[in-house]
């Protein structure tokens, strides 16, 4: 596999370092129950098609990087990066 990273370019899917669902960006809140943090930190989902992806280009420039991959055949449709992404979903709140 390989990921089209917005700064450097295309390389081996082994730079990388896949980090989970991107929606586990949003962590509970501070003072949330046990069972919210425990339901945060051990439960996934397990889809089966397009899913948004963190991965780390940890041997590369080190960016955050937001990979929508199809998880039955790993075809990567799209990658952008984390901060833009993030700037992004801001603006429509």
């Amino acid at each position: 596999m390989r990921i089209d990273c917005p700064i450097c370019g295309l390389r081996d899917r082994r730079e990388f370092y896949y980090q989970g669902a991107a929606s586990m960006l949003a962590r509970p809140a501070p003072g949330t129950g046990v069972d919210v943090w425990d339901d945060y930190l051990h439960l996934r989902d397990n889809p089966a098609g397009a899913l948004e992806e963190l991965w780390h280009h940890d041997a590369g420039c080190g960016s955050w990087l937001v990979v929508t991959r199809d998880t039955r055949t790993h075809e990567i449709s799209k990658v952008a990066l984390a901060a833009d992404t993030k700037q992004a979903m801001g603006a429509l709140s």
